[in-house]
Order: C-alpha cells, then sequence, then structure tokens
C-alpha cells in the first residue's frame, strides 16, 4: 500500500471543504472503513445490537477545522470517564439516525439542531456494549452556544482534525481480559486519550474521506 498522503479536504478553502465533505461521503464507504468492530461484546451485552447515533462535529474555526468531542461522567453505567462524540440510542420517534443523532447532541451538549449541516453519514460501528452506531458527520459554523448535562458529561473540548485524521497518530494497542486479547485503536493527543469506539470511527472517517 502506499504510504498515506495529507486529505485534499485540508488544501481547500473553508467555502469548499463543506461539498468536498459531501462528495466523498456519498460515495460507497470503501472496504477499509467497513467491519472495523472487533466482535467482542461485554458480559450481559450479547444479542441484537442496539441501534444508535453519534454526531462527528466539524467546527469552521478561523486557524483550521476542529472536532467537537466530549467526556463522559464518570457516573454513566456505559464507557464510563470516555472520550466520545455526542449521541445516543436510536428511538422510535426519532425519523432518521440524523434525526437521533441531533437529538442527542442537542440533550448532552445543548448544541442546537439548527446549528448543524448535516453532511453524511459514515459506515456503522458495533460497540462492546452492543450498540450499532452510525456515525452522522455535521458542520458547524461558529459562534454556538453550548449548555452540558452535568450528569451525562464532565467536559466538551476540541481537536484539530487534521491530528485526529493523521495516520501517523493512529496507534493499534491491545489488553487482556482474562484469557481474551482486545486489539483497539487510540489517537493520544496532549493530556487526552482517544480510544475505543471513538478512535476507531475517526479511522473510518479517515479511510472514507480517503477513499482508498
Amino acid at each position: 500500500m502506499p504510504p498515506a498522503s495529507r486529505l485534499p479536504l485540508f488544501d481547500l478553502t473553508p467555502a469548499s471543504q463543506p461539498s468536498w465533505l459531501e462528495e466523498r461521503l456519498a460515495r460507497p464507504a470503501p472496504p477499509g472503513a467497513v467491519g472495523l468492530s472487533d466482535g467482542f461484546r461485554l458480559p450481559g451485552r450479547e444479542g441484537p445490537p442496539i441501534p444508535a447515533a453519534v454526531l462527528v462535529p466539524l467546527v469552521n474555526r478561523p486557524h483550521g477545522l476542529q472536532l467537537l468531542l466530549t467526556q463522559r461522567s464518570e457516573s454513566l453505567p456505559d464507557h464510563p470517564g470516555q472520550i466520545s462524540f455526542p449521541g445516543g440510542r436510536v428511538e422510535t420517534a426519532d425519523a432518521s439516525h440524523a434525526a437521533a443523532a441531533l437529538r442527542e447532541t442537542s440533550e448532552e451538549i445543548g448544541l442546537a439542531p439548527a446549528k448543524v449541516r448535516v453532511l453524511g453519514q459514515l459506515a456503522n460501528y458495533e460497540t462492546v456494549s452492543g450498540y450499532r452506531v452510525r456515525p452522522i458527520v455535521g458542520w458547524i459554523e461558529p459562534p454556538f452556544d453550548l449548555a452540558p448535562d452535568p450528569v451525562e458529561v464532565a467536559d466538551v473540548f476540541e481537536v484539530p482534525l487534521a491530528f485526529v485524521l493523521d495516520p501517523a497518530n493512529h496507534k493499534r494497542n491491545f489488553r487482556m481480559i482474562g484469557d481474551v486479547r482486545r486489539d483497539y485503536w487510540s489517537i493520544p493527543w496532549t493530556t487526552r486519550y482517544i480510544w475505543g469506539a471513538t478512535a476507531a470511527m475517526l479511522l473510518i472517517l479517515h479511510r472514507t474521506l480517503e477513499g482508498r
């Protein structure tokens, strides 16, 4: 495989970036962006996956595109304290995965759905907790207001999109759970440790935009 190159996205003007993203996201997912889940389930989470959706929020800042992320509260039963995208379970009242992602984002961090331009979606990712997650990519123009739910969200922050989409920053790790080896991706950034499902979905985003 040839070495990874810089995505054309980062050489475009901000006015041209949303259309480029929409065009890439409208293509069929490349093979490398499909099936990144390792199939492992936590004990008690077996059975059919639960439909869920998250928002992958891209913020148009003067110094370059940023990715908005949350840090989950330590009191949550699933993935406590981990860095994640805003989102959650798809409810019967949600018209689509995108609608679910926007609703959950509004509930978790107070970002108004009207501030998000939905650009497209990525291939599903199945989590160890039993959710089949559909990542929805959205474009956000500042200014915008946030009101994080203190029960669910410990922090909201931004990281440079170019950093998390650089393959040089994608690390492969593993740990043993009893006799089972668990391999996972991570993307360390300053004092933040992006790993697991969030890191894997960022790999899906990179591979989808790269198109190889």
